[in-house]
């Protein structure tokens, strides 16, 4: 009996797809000592800062009422803590000038200050995501997942002599090694789920779609041979993940046919949508898909690159967002910078939702997961880097959920890594300027 259970390297393949399953009862040993759910880790960052005044509770502990940001996760008072006081002084001049927005996206995960260059002589640390996934390696197909929603070039100034590299990064491998974030959705799910052919040709690419079926008719012979094998249960849990994989499939095969419709002189990758909301959940949704399918443990996704211009039109706002952050303390302009935090948030609480409904073994995923929600500049008005705007998600540190926590003043945002990696029994001797491990019980 102990030899006749799925293995949870189970793949359903067929001609260029290769698709990994959730977590089924048929993958459970009979009689066997069961062993732990995976746990994972996610690492969100919004850029810009927030406006502080609406994202603080007034009160600690458990009592607290959500501020007007932070109002949307009132649905998951109790799979959230919220943090205050902690800081990223790495992410302070230091001496070098200007270039606060590159500094905190380098410093976000690493804790280091960045050497101040537009060339190719990079010098930044290794980010807490990396560190857990050099220790993953070779466990899941993938040691991590990068993602975003923006611009990834890593060349060029980007900000008074820095390069684009450390705005548009957050995650890296070695000190001059950053791990550039995917932002298109298409490729994205090719790399999860299809075959390793992702010409970037558009004509290549117009003749490979014209004829392509969905990724699950591919695997449509081993899906229905693994169906016979599985429990009403199990069936019924593989169709309702198959089911969510076509549904990711056809939101971005409707971004790739809508994306000249809407911006027909705009050179803008095939499968990128044209609203922000629906690029990040495409963007939240691989993640869960991923997480699902053991593909990796390990994720970073950049809502928006440091000193983003984006403009948020579908929440009726004109102006763009970095500038709309410096705001003079002009109220009418703080009220708009707080409706891209809230609006932010709003996205994140569907990323939660997707986690919870997503059921493993006798929980969920977002039982086994352990979530940064984060920005490393607090004030944009003034680039400050004390007292983060930092959301800790999800149960996979086992700790109490539902509070507002607040940290002794100077606390190295680095020493919340310290506590996160510990529960991932990953032990490294410190993270950029970390001091210990933070208190989050």
């Amino acid at each position: 009996m102990l030899h006749k259970h799925l293995s949870r390297r189970t793949l359903l393949r067929g001609a260029g797809a290769a698709i990994s399953l959730p977590w089924l009862e048929a993958m459970r040993p009979a009689l066997a000592t069961p062993t732990p759910d995976p746990l994972r880790v996610s690492f969100i960052y919004v850029p810009n800062g927030i406006i502080m005044k609406d994202w603080t509770p007034a009160q600690s502990g458990a009592d607290f009422e959500f501020p007007p940001i932070l109002q949307p996760l009132e649905p998951f008072r109790d799979d959230v803590l919220i943090l205050s006081g902690l800081d990223h002084h790495n992410a302070l001049e230091l001496g070098d000038g200007a270039g606060d927005h590159a500094r905190a996206g380098a410093c976000f995960l690493t804790g280091v200050h960045p050497k101040k260059t537009a060339g190719a002589n990079l010098a930044n640390g290794i980010s807490a995501d990396q560190i857990v996934a050099a220790k993953l390696a070779g466990v899941t197909r993938f040691p991590s997942l990068e993602l975003g929603c923006e611009d990834t070039r890593t060349v060029g100034d980007c900000d008074s002599g820095y390069s684009c590299a450390y705005t548009n990064s957050i995650s890296w491998r070695a000190p001059a090694s950053p791990m550039p974030a995917e932002i298109n959705p298409r490729l994205v799910f090719e790399r999860l789920f299809g075959n390793e052919d992702l010409t970037l040709d558009p004509s290549a690419r117009a003749r490979r779609f014209a004829y392509r079926k969905s990724i699950l008719d591919m695997v449509q012979e081993d899906t229905h041979t693994l169906e016979n094998r599985l429990g009403p249960a199990d069936r019924r849990k593989l169709d309702e993940y198959l089911y969510a994989v076509r549904e990711i499939e056809q939101r971005i095969e409707k971004a790739e046919t809508q994306a000249t419709q809407y911006t027909p002189d705009l050179d803008r990758p095939t499968g990128i949508p044209f609203y922000f909301s629906d690029h990040l959940k495409l963007m939240y949704d691989l993640q869960v898909a991923a997480f699902q399918g053991d593909l990796t443990r390990v994720t970073t996704v950049i809502a928006g690159r440091e000193g983003s211009n984006r403009v948020y039109s579908e929440i009726g706002l004109s102006e763009q967002h970095h500038a709309l952050t410096h705001h003079r303390g002009m109220e009418e302009l703080i009220k708009k910078v707080s409706r891209i935090n809230r609006f932010h948030i709003e996205q994140f609480a569907y990323f939660l939702q997707k986690l919870k409904a997503a059921q493993e073994a006798d929980g969920t995923l977002l039982d086994r997961t352990m979530i940064v929600y984060a920005s490393a500049i607090a004030d944009g008005n003034t680039h400050s880097h004390d007292n983060l705007p930092v959301l800790l998600a999800g149960h996979g540190g086992g700790w109490r959920a539902g509070r507002h926590l607040v940290y002794k003043k100077g606390t190295p945002m680095t020493n919340l890594y310290m506590a996160m990696l510990d529960k991932l029994n990953v032990h490294p001797e410190s993270i950029g300027d970390s001091t210990g491990l933070t208190d989050v019980r």
